[in-house]
């Protein structure tokens, strides 16, 4: 049987390219690993207790390195995990099943492309013409009643973010956060009928 693995990827702060690593189960679960940039520039370490596991993750968006923590059967287990930058709301990494994992790192390269673009002319948004439609089109999920909470509630808030926006239950507080930065996260959501915090969300 062949041995189940996972594929870890992040933005490289130094040289701007993506590290896209896989490692066994067994591997990540036997003690502290460190996944380096072929550049030499940055790595990512993750050391698993009992319990839970910190990862130390190298930030492209502010520079600065990210302390994380989650259980460790959700970062041996789980399909697809991502982790973002406070600053920006950007994803900094992803854990899970390569294909998931190549299609979200694919996304983030796109957006990463467009910080280069315009370095040092940050506006309120990533990308104000893409967050605008994804608003939009929040707004008409919400209007025929397509927003609800795992727990069953209706009630939720709204928070937007530099290239996200965050929907929050009322009720229990779960959290949902809809991409907004490329044009690939307007046409996930486009086909999108309902959207479930909380839960894996409906197409």
């Amino acid at each position: 049987m062949e041995e189940p693995k996972r594929t870890l990827a992040y933005i490289c702060p130094k040289c701007k390219q993506s590290v896209v690593v896989e490692r066994s189960v067994f591997r990540l679960a036997a003690g502290p690993d460190k996944l380096p940039c072929p550049c030499g520039g940055s790595a990512l370490n993750v050391e698993m207790e009992a319990d839970h596991a910190d990862l130390t993750v190298p930030c492209a968006y502010c520079g600065e390195d990210h302390h994380v923590r989650c259980p460790v059967h959700a970062l041996l287990h789980e399909k697809a995990l991502a982790f973002s930058c406070k600053a920006t709301g950007l994803d900094c990494l992803y854990v899970g099943e390569e294909d998931m994992v190549f299609r979200a790192v694919r996304r983030l390269e796109d957006a990463v492309v467009q910080m280069q673009e315009k370095p040092g002319e940050k506006g309120a948004f990533l990308n104000e013409i893409i967050m605008e439609e994804v608003l939009g089109e929040l707004k008409d999920i919400a209007a025929r009643g397509g927003v609800s909470c795992f727990c069953g509630a209706k009630d939720y808030k709204v928070k937007v973010l530099y290239s996200s926006v965050e929907l929050s239950c009322a009720h229990c507080g779960a959290k949902l956060r809809i991409p907004a930065a490329t044009g690939e996260d307007l046409e996930d959501l486009c086909c999108r009928y309902t959207l479930t915090i909380g839960g894996k969300g409906d197409g």
